[in-house]
């Protein structure tokens, strides 16, 4: 088991308080320690950040993005059709050309 320095502990527990998107998965990380380990240390010095929805909803949706997105499916529909015809009309041939 490491020990690790109470300047260490400290500065970890502030760098995960002044990361407010970061996991304490990825600040564990970053600084080469287990997770449940920086967790020990958040908890110990009483730290805590407020904590925020996970499933926000955009304020407004973008709608050209929305828009584009529709044609490129509709698009990529077309082409595998497509590709499908002239997959088939392939081993139609193919097999016209064996005796």
């Amino acid at each position: 088991m490491k020990n690790y320095p109470p300047e260490f502990k400290a500065d970890a527990v502030a760098l995960y308080e002044s990361r407010p998107d970061a996991t304490i998965r990825s600040v564990a990380a970053d600084l080469g320690v287990n997770p449940e380990t920086l967790r020990n240390w958040v908890r110990a010095a009483g730290a805590s950040r407020p904590r925020e929805r996970r499933t926000r909803e955009p304020a407004q949706p973008p709608a050209p993005l929305e828009a584009e997105n529709a044609a490129l499916r509709k698009k990529v529909r077309e082409l595998e059709e497509e590709r499908e015809i002239l997959r088939k009309a392939a081993k139609y041939f193919a097999g016209e050309t064996c005796w």
